[in-house]
């Protein structure tokens, strides 16, 4: 447990009070199944971008970077700057102007108008599967922090953590969800920066950790990010290299970013084309700055806690009963005083909330639009929808508490969620980027790529589970998504070649080349005025920044 006292817990008290008044003002300018899906398509841009980064500092940013951190240390690095920053710059210049532009509700409803029904019902189903296994990562985490706390069993702190979210998530629908991870973002950087800088101190500074890493587990090589043998399990560097840069860089990575509602959905609540631009764009400048205050902190972990040291050096099977995701706990508990303790404690709970958040609200809005709207009853009137929203947020909780039981199995969650990717958004982005450019591509090979290519990803993981394939690390994850991406574009290639395809008139707006270029070319007068507002402008500096970091720290 954590030696929390009245000063923390006043914190944590202020801090939900704040989150609750949100749901509840939020709910105040909820009036249609737009205003509480989408927020009524009208935040700015600022508000927008660090809510899309906000989103996705969940259990997978906090918990799970983190424990890669302890356990890998410097290759984690990879998932920031080869698996995050280049797609989230793609989405914004080329991806946001088909979504925002064709002002569809969700990304199923973009595969309904690109492949049909049978592609958009494999796509929503796909999606709110992937949604509630997620959450219950972030449920989990959330309920073991209330776990340290108070010593509360894990079934009672799960439905506690459970109630907390679901309550201002239910009220005030997107918006409740989007103020949340604005004021979210600026706590958990709060949090986490006293930690690092603390334990940095603690540890003799950066040749301090440099010493400790390098006479520790995995050695010198923790401390580079490339080649990442560790990481990805290949002891050839050069394979080591293309499952980076193929399977995390570019299919895992644009397979997340540009094809996932979650994160997609804060950027179409912004009120302009250029606003949706800049969401993903805006939201990178500080997600490739986030890894100096989360996998740092994993790594002193790794080498200042005696029992996760002793876990460490055994090769991930010491006792003690701690594992790599106790990292930023430990921590905690080993080097902050009250009161930044308790600011500490909030902004764990600010992450995890964030991130269960967003795949609710995403979630709501998928199965409510493209689920149950489009399948099971239709044709009511837009007050039904907004009120099945709230129920379903309610069924999604209930369903995401009995997915937490899963996640607590797994000493290293960023495996278990790396894994979950390869299934879900490898074949989706697969399917997006071939149907986007290529106009021959049909709606039966739309579904057929995707079922297929899931299978694939599938299989690669029994196969890895059985011994039959050696990967070790997160090479499973690598491999699976590369499977899943390569078959679905070669049977999406053959269904196409075999079937007939949509006439060239209902694509406009979908596909590249069919698509009027002034149509994706967002506005640069009046709100959206000046360079600093560019979204190409703004990429190229992201991009720069980002090819420097790896040099840098390679």
């Amino acid at each position: 447990m954590l030696d929390a006292n009245a000063v923390d817990y006043a914190l944590l008290a202020l801090y939900f009070v704040f989150v609750l008044g949100i749901g509840y003002l939020a709910r105040r300018a909820v009036s249609t199944s737009l205003d509480f899906f989408l927020s009524g398509r009208a935040l700015p841009a600022w508000v927008t971008g660090l809510a899309f980064i906000s989103a996705n500092l969940g259990a997978i940013e906090i918990i799970g970077m983190s424990a890669n951190g302890a356990e890998y240390g410097m290759p984690t690095m990879h998932y920031f700057w080869i698996g995050a920053v280049p797609a989230m710059l793609f989405l914004g210049v080329v991806m946001m102007p088909f979504y925002y532009g064709s002002k569809v509700r969700s990304v199923p409803e973009f595969m309904l108008r690109r492949f049909g029904r049978a592609a958009h019902l494999v796509n929503g189903i796909s999606f709110a599967v992937a949604q509630v296994l997620i959450a219950g990562v972030n449920l989990y985490l959330l309920a073991s922090i209330v776990n340290a706390l108070l010593g509360w069993p894990l079934w009672l702190s799960v439905l506690l953590a459970a109630a907390i979210v679901l309550s201002y998530t239910a009220l005030g629908g997107l918006s409740a969800a989007i103020y949340n991870e604005v004021l979210q973002f600026f706590v958990i950087v709060a949090a986490l920066l006293p930690l690092t800088i603390i334990g940095l101190v603690k540890v003799g500074g950066v040749q301090g950790l440099i010493e400790r890493v390098s006479a520790g587990p995995g050695g010198a090589e923790q401390l580079s990010a490339w080649p990442g043998n560790e990481l990805t399990g290949f002891d050839n560097s050069v394979l080591s290299v293309v499952g980076l840069v193929f399977g995390l860089g570019f299919v895992l990575s644009f397979g997340y970013w540009t094809t996932n509602f979650v994160e997609v959905q804060r950027a179409m609540a912004s009120k302009s084309m250029s606003a949706a631009q800049r969401t993903p764009i805006i939201g990178a400048f500080p997600k490739m700055f986030i890894p100096f205050i989360v996998i740092i902190p994993g790594m002193i972990a790794a080498v200042l806690i005696p029992e996760l040291a002793a876990f460490k050096q055994a090769g991930g099977s010491g006792g003690g009963g701690v594992d790599y995701n106790d990292a930023i706990l430990l921590l905690m508990r080993d080097l902050l005083p009250n009161g930044i303790l308790g600011i500490a404690l909030a902004g764990l709970l600010a992450s995890f909330m964030a991130g269960m958040a967003a795949n609710l609200s995403s979630f709501n809005t998928v199965f409510t639009y493209d689920i149950w709207q489009s399948y099971v009853v239709r044709d009511r009137a837009d007050g039904y929808y907004l009120s099945m929203g709230r129920w379903v947020t309610v069924g999604a909780t209930l369903a995401a508490v009995g997915t937490a039981f899963i996640a607590a199995g797994y000493s290293n969650l960023m495996d278990y969620l790396q894994q979950l990717f390869s299934f879900f958004n490898a074949p989706l982005f697969a399917t997006f980027i071939l149907g986007m450019f290529w106009k021959r591509m049909t709606p039966h090979a739309g579904w057929a790529g995707l079922v297929l290519g899931t299978v694939s990803a599938v299989v690669v993981f029994g196969l890895s589970e059985t011994g039959v394939l050696d990967l070790p690390g997160q090479g499973a994850s690598f491999v699976g998504a590369g499977a899943a991406f390569v078959v679905d574009i070669v049977v999406s290639v053959v269904v196409s070649l075999v079937t007939r395809p949509k006439p060239e008139a209902e694509l406009v707006g979908l596909v590249y080349g069919l698509t009027p270029r002034a149509s994706l070319r967002a506005s640069t007068s009046g709100e959206d005025a000046g360079w600093y507002r560019r979204p190409g402008l703004l990429a190229g500096i992201a991009l720069v920044l980002i090819i420097a970091l790896n040099i840098i720290f390679g």
